[in-house]
């Protein structure tokens, strides 16, 4: 049994032992009804479920960090391969994202997309296409791609070899949601 449970159970318990103490099955018309109570308990109950899940979602916040090279785990794709870094909110930012991305030749990550957010991808190898809006742009190692919140952007490797980027994604808080 998890804790959370453990504790959902206990009240659970308490409220029936509250129920038979209070023994409301008398005609007094100024007390309260056995009716009354379980739809107060049940309120009370989901209430309590909700906050909790709440907090349990909620991502800590990311202070201060270093993640080195050899630390960040690398997961394949039909693509290529990606590395995890970080995604968390920061005390400034609603969240702050970073992964690096290797593309195969002739390969792109998804479909050209918008979203809230604003990226920054910083070229370590190979040659890459970004699209913006209408237009097409060649980037070679060491270049910098900005994507502004909510324009449409992609990506595709056009050289004969993997092109390896960092993707720096960035989400202030009370950011504008895509149109």
């Amino acid at each position: 049994m998890t804790s959370t449970f453990r504790q959902t159970w206990r009240l659970e318990l308490e409220f029936e032992q509250m129920l038979d103490l209070f023994s409301l099955s008398g005609g007094n018309a100024g007390m309260i009804t056995r009716r009354d109570f379980a739809v107060a308990t049940v309120s009370i109950l989901a209430t309590a479920t909700i906050v909790t899940f709440a907090q349990t979602v909620a991502k800590p916040v990311m202070h201060s960090s270093v993640f080195n090279w050899s630390s960040l785990k690398v997961e394949p794709t039909k693509q290529g391969e990606r590395r995890g870094g970080f995604d968390a909110p920061t005390p400034a930012l609603e969240d702050l994202e970073m992964h690096i991305t290797t593309l195969n030749p002739g390969e792109s990550p998804h479909p050209p997309h918008r979203h809230a957010a604003e990226e920054l991808m910083i070229i370590k190898e190979g040659t890459l296409e970004a699209l913006q809006g209408d237009q097409t742009n060649i980037v070679e190692a060491g270049g910098i791609i900005f994507e502004a919140s909510n324009e449409l952007h992609g990506l595709r490797n056009i050289g004969t070899n993997r092109a390896t980027y960092y993707v720096l994604k960035i989400l202030p808080n009370d950011s504008v949601k895509p149109k």
